[in-house]
């Protein structure tokens, strides 16, 4: 019986020896999982981004909405027959998409500055606008500025608070 003597650290004299194909199948699966789990994790990034801008439009647009429907809603009510926004006072309330939205008047008799949330807006109701008009009688003009929330809480109209943390704010502001 003739005992066969390995050699160490040498080259293989034939390729086809077993000594030199050791481990490369562990060394090939290793690389072909990497490369597959790089491919799975690129395309699991680019889906999470495309669902926080999808998310973020929709956000957007809820935000921009409120703001214009804060807008036309002083808007309508300051150029109507009512006049809500006078040198006098005029009404403590104004009527907006369907509600009773109560006024907060602070400001001087020449420059007075009304208040109001107009509530309950957007896709999913939980819109919210926060509207500031501030008239100037002395120049004869007008400012208001609405910031449009797309997260909002609260049950009537008086109480609704338009803060909320990740809130998307959109303002936009109209002077006449």
């Amino acid at each position: 019986m003739e005992i066969k003597k390995l050699q160490k650290n040498k080259a293989c004299p034939h390729y086809y020896a077993k000594r030199c194909r050791r481990g490369f199948v562990i060394l090939f699966a290793v690389t072909l999982a990497a490369i597959l789990l790089s491919i799975a994790i690129g395309v699991t990034n680019v889906a999470l981004k495309e669902i926080k801008f999808s998310t973020s439009a929709k956000g957007t647009n809820d935000a921009f909405f409120a703001a214009d429907t804060g807008i036309e809603c002083a808007l309508v009510n300051d150029k109507s027959t009512i006049n809500s926004f006078t040198q006098s006072g005029g009404p403590s309330s104004i009527q907006c998409i369907g509600l009773t939205i109560t006024l907060t008047k602070t400001g001087t008799s020449l420059n007075p500055v009304w208040d109001f949330v107009v509530p309950s807006l957007g896709s999913s109701s939980q819109s919210c606008a926060k509207v500031k008009v501030t008239k100037d009688f002395s120049l004869n003009t007008a400012v208001v500025v609405s910031k449009g929330y797309n997260n909002g809480s609260g049950g009537d109209p008086s109480n609704w608070t338009c803060s909320n943390t990740n809130n998307v704010e959109r303002e936009l502001q109209v002077s006449y």
